[in-house]
Parts: structure tokens; C-alpha cells; sequence
């Protein structure tokens, strides 16, 4: 008999964590937001532009969102691939709703951003330049870029998420890649 995987033990540990927080036991929530934190955080982070502060904010949202539905969770799917999911979609619905074009602000949430996780929980390898350029990105094109080239989402998951034709999530996409390619200077 083999061993079981890391993400076999990691998947088990999961979901009695998730079972017994869905049951009210906030240690078993704490359990996961430390686990997952850095990976929502940067995520979102992404899709709202840099804006660090506010980023903070929806990690937080998302994780009430978790919360509660939490006792409605169904393990069709890995926890984490739930809960990232959830993530996307409260850094989404925020995109929806300010519709304005994101600013950047050189200050200390640009200097905090320097050593943010990526979604997956490992340390970044976007230069600030980088970063700063998807940050200033219109908000469907930065979206776009960050869910195919980061988060490795198909343009068809993508457009269904943004409530856009397929031929529109690939347009957005070149066309963030020719503005950063303008911007950095490549």
C-alpha cells in the first residue's frame, strides 16, 4: 500500500476542517483562513489593481462569504478550489461595481505589495513594474489577463464569469498583453 500524497493528506485534513467549521467551530474556520489567506489575498490583490487596502477588505468578505456558506458546501470539490472560487467572484462583483479605471497609489500599500503570495501561497516572482502596470490595466482586461495568464482559467470559464462572448474574453486578452507590452516598455 502506497503512502498517501501531500495533497491527499492536505484534501483529508480539509475537509474535516471544513465539516467541523460548517458545524460552528471557529477553530476549525481559523484553521483554514490561515491556511488560505495568502492565496485569496493574492487573487484578489490582482483582479482589483494593487490597491492593497482594499484588497484586504474583500480577503475578508470573501472569507464571511466562506462562512456562510460554509454548511452548504458539497465536497464536489476541493475546499480550496471552492473557496478560491469564491474569492474571483467577490473580486469580480467589486470590478462590477466601481466600472472606473483603477488607481495606483505610490505609497506603503505599493511597498507592502513587494513580497505579497501569489494564488497559489508561493512568494512572487511579478517585478513592481509588472505589477504596477497590470494594476493600471482597464478592469476587464486586467481581469481577463489575470484569470488566463495567472490563474490559468479557459476563455470559455472566463467569459461565463464575466458575462462575456468568448471572442471578447480573447480580444481583452491581447489586448491587456499589447498595453502592458506599451507600458513596460517590450
Amino acid at each position: 500500500m502506497t503512502p498517501p500524497t501531500t495533497h491527499e493528506v492536505a484534501a483529508e485534513t480539509d475537509a474535516a476542517l471544513v465539516r467541523s467549521a460548517a458545524g460552528g467551530d471557529m477553530q476549525a474556520f481559523e484553521a483554514l483562513y490561515r491556511r488560505y489567506a495568502g492565496r485569496v489575498h493574492g487573487v484578489i490583490m490582482r483582479l482589483v489593481g494593487g490597491q492593497g487596502v482594499r484588497a484586504e477588505d474583500l480577503t475578508q468578505e470573501a472569507f464571511v462569504r466562506a462562512w456562510q456558506a460554509l454548511p452548504k458546501f458539497r465536497f464536489e470539490s476541493a475546499f480550496s478550489t471552492w473557496l478560491h472560487r469564491l474569492a474571483v467572484n467577490t473580486a469580480l462583483m467589486e470590478l462590477r461595481s466601481r466600472r472606473a479605471q483603477p488607481r495606483f497609489d505610490d505609497d506603503e500599500d505599493a511597498l507592502e505589495d513587494l513580497g505579497m503570495l501569489d494564488s497559489a501561497g508561493q512568494g512572487t516572482a511579478l517585478s513592481m513594474d509588472l505589477e504596477r502596470a497590470v494594476a493600471t490595466l482597464p478592469p476587464r482586461a486586467r481581469a481577463v489577463l489575470v484569470l488566463y495568464d495567472v490563474e490559468g482559467w479557459k476563455h470559455e470559464e472566463i467569459a461565463a464569469e464575466l458575462g462575456m462572448a468568448v471572442g471578447s474574453s480573447k480580444a481583452q486578452l491581447h489586448r491587456a498583453r499589447h498595453l502592458l507590452r506599451g507600458r513596460l516598455g517590450v
